[in-house]
């Protein structure tokens, strides 16, 4: 029988000031912006910001919710040493966020059961490096890609996913947000839930070390706004630390925060591997070994794009089910880092009102 489960966050919301430059954002003012180069790790993958609230649709059963750590004295909110300023986006409940997937193909996995989650306290899910919440039962996956959107490779992984009528959970980078915000958008529209994954895809153990606390909480805060300026929705208060490195000051910040940190059960390596049927075939023995468990992938990642139709294919083959979750809350991202985001990304002005011929001259030719 299929079921639901629960595990949420906290409020979505923006300055007043930013809520109206959004509707720059969302006129696709970025879309010549040039591609920085990703900050990072040595594999050359990158991550980003913070995550679109859908909600568990009504797939049947009776809804499980999951407890989450709660800290004494935290607000739904915002952490005790956190006070962001409440603006003009509305929440968005959770019975308003996901949609059931309208599926046409007849012999596609399908969604098995959706899991809401309750991020108040800032809980850690996947064994690598949390134990405390493993929701998953026997031969159930969780999906999740880190570091796009990307140009070509994040919609490739979006219509693999479609094809299976399948939803996942993406970490996006902050800058890559910027950079292919309709991309992104495609992301919420396509119903998966949206995290962040820090503004660079900075190392937050070494940012920590080289800057202190702060260095890393402005990392973190700036992936989440700018992932949720970008998508010009509501994302989940979850986040993935780049390289799954951190720092227990930003698990305690995240917790203030009621941000939900994700490790991972079962990591692809699809940064090192870039051949899709060796891809494929370790990956795969991973998940049979394993049984269970939140996959780590990356849809900035070519290879993952080209083989993942293999890899769905494998694991319905070996009779694996796919979990989805969504947040019960969405994101309070800070107006401070909103503001940062547009203003860094805000194009130059430029003069337009001159007559052509005052501005160009031919000097030679015809």
């Amino acid at each position: 029988m299929k079921r639901q489960v629960v595990v949420g966050g906290a409020i979505a919301v923006i300055s007043v000031a930013s809520a109206a430059a959004l509707g720059i954002v969302q006129s696709g003012w970025l879309r010549s912006m040039p591609r920085a180069d990703i900050a990072g790790d040595a594999a050359a993958s990158a991550a980003a910001t913070p995550q679109a609230q859908p909600a568990a649709p009504n797939i049947g059963g009776q809804p499980v919710r999951m407890a989450a750590a709660t800290s004494a004295g935290v607000s739904q909110t915002g952490g005790s040493n956190v006070a962001p300023q409440q603006s003009a986006v509305p929440a968005l409940g959770p019975a308003a966020a996901t949609k059931p997937i309208a599926c046409a193909n007849p012999n596609a996995m399908g969604i098995a059961r959706t899991v809401e989650i309750d991020t108040t306290g800032g809980p850690g899910f996947g064994s690598q490096h949390f134990k405390s919440y493993d929701f998953l039962q026997d031969h159930e996956i969780v999906l999740t890609f880190d570091d796009g959107p990307w140009l070509g490779h994040t919609p490739a992984v979006l219509k693999a996913l479609a094809d299976q009528c399948l939803r996942a959970t993406f970490f996006s980078i902050g800058k890559h947000a910027t950079y292919y915000p309709d991309i992104l958008r495609q992301v919420v529209a396509a119903g998966h839930t949206v995290g962040s994954h820090t503004w660079s895809h900075a190392d937050l153990t070494a940012a920590t070390k080289k800057g202190g606390p702060d260095a890393a909480k402005d990392e973190i805060e700036k992936g989440m706004s700018a992932v949720h300026l970008m998508a010009a929705a509501p994302i989940a208060p979850f986040f993935r630390f780049p390289d799954l490195r951190h720092p227990p000051e930003m698990l305690t910040y995240l917790g203030e925060r009621n941000v939900a940190s994700f490790s991972t059960d079962i990591d692809s390596w699809d940064f090192k591997i870039k051949k899709p049927d060796e891809l494929t075939k370790t990956l795969i023995a991973k998940v049979i070994k394993a049984g269970k468990g939140i996959i780590l992938m990356h849809d900035f990642q070519k290879v993952t794009s080209i083989a993942l139709p293999q890899i769905l294919g494998q694991l319905q083959s070996n009779g694996f089910k796919i979990v989805h979750m969504v947040p019960k809350g969405t994101l309070t991202t800070l107006p401070q880092y909103d503001e940062a985001v547009l203003k860094e990304n805000k194009l130059p002005t430029l003069a337009s009102n001159k007559p052509t011929d005052s501005v160009v001259r031919t000097i030679s030719g015809q």
